[in-house]
């Protein structure tokens, strides 16, 4: 900053003001923007965040950037918030909630003007740093009981309830359930949760579930999952699995044992992945808008920010996002 200011014969303080966009004369502000073209300077945001207590970030935290559906809800979050000149701090948390809770001590000391995580279930370390920050914090993909500020979501376990009562109403009444292992997804979990509830409601005898496999659940999870409860059911009608990914490999093993889908068997997903409409038999499945949890909840955070700015009482809130039960060739 000293060398653009002593070349364009100004203080660093009116290098420090054009950097910022503030008012300085159209011609100061085209020689100090020359030089610094000149130069190739960049400033230091970090030494801006610190004098000015604030940052061009944004944290966002979520449980895996090789999922479509967590990569277009951060799309949706880029779409709402870069025009506004905010950028996102990116996290994979692995679906592990002691891995989020040291992002999140990491990108704290960034002093990002808001933060976006996924999910409801955070280690009380993390819950305490967030609530002492000060800043807007939204949480996704979920609808939490106790919210630690805002809410962009959906109730997964309602989700899933609303799939088995789409198969019962299409004549299944034998239906399992396939889901991951791991504890770690808790969205997943809550899908499961969500299934043996409707199955009790229904009258539909005791749920049949199959756990197997770790978080991220793929396509290789759902082959030896349906041969699974195939072995323990041989009589199952339909079933849900977790994820299209799992679903998709339940199928490919149907092909593979010469069943046919929907004929012999059922299989729907959950998340309307592009493997779901490009499987054959095509996936029924649950669909979410997952870009538009990404815009709905940049959205959230810049209320916040411009409530904060105004002076204005913020109170917790929770956005909800509708999903629909999409009915496709697989059952």
């Amino acid at each position: 900053m000293s060398d653009v200011a002593e070349r364009a014969g100004v203080s660093k303080m009116t290098v420090s003001r054009v950097l910022a966009g503030r008012n300085v004369s159209q011609a100061t502000r085209e020689r100090v923007q020359k030089v610094i073209d000149e130069l190739g300077y960049v400033a230091d945001a970090a030494a801006g965040a610190l004098s000015s207590g604030r940052s061009e970030f944004v944290a966002v935290l979520v449980p895996s950037l090789s999922s479509s559906n967590f990569s277009d809800t951060v799309r949706g979050l880029t779409a709402a918030l870069s025009p506004h000149g905010l950028q996102l701090l990116l996290g994979d948390t692995d679906y592990r909630l002691e891995q989020e809770e040291l992002l999140v001590r990491s990108m704290l000391r960034h002093q990002p003007r808001c933060v976006a995580l996924t999910g409801s279930r955070h280690t009380e370390a993390t819950r305490m740093l967030l609530q002492r920050a000060g800043i807007p914090v939204v949480e996704m993909w979920d609808l939490p009981s106790d919210p630690i500020d805002t809410v962009v979501g959906f109730s997964n376990s309602a989700a899933a309830r609303a799939m088995v009562r789409h198969l019962h109403e299409r004549g299944y009444r034998r239906i399992g359930f396939i889901a991951g292992a791991s504890e770690r997804d808790r969205r997943g979990h809550d899908r499961m949760r969500g299934y043996v509830a409707e199955v009790k409601a229904l009258g539909l005898g005791e749920p049949r579930v199959i756990r197997l496999g770790d978080s991220p659940i793929t396509m290789s999870h759902g082959g030896p999952a349906i041969a699974r409860l195939l072995d323990m059911w041989p009589d199952t009608e339909a079933v849900m699995c977790v994820s299209d990914m799992s679903a998709f490999g339940a199928i490919m093993e149907c092909h593979r044992r010469g069943l046919s889908v929907p004929g012999d068997i059922a299989v729907a997903g959950f998340g309307n992945f592009e493997v779901s409409w490009c499987c054959q038999p095509s996936i029924t499945t649950v669909s979410v808008d997952a870009y538009g949890i990404g815009v709905r909840a940049g959205e959230t955070l810049l209320a916040a920010l411009a409530d904060r700015e105004a002076g204005e009482v913020q109170r917790r809130k929770a956005v909800k996002i509708d999903f629909t039960v999409i009915a496709r060739d697989s059952a």
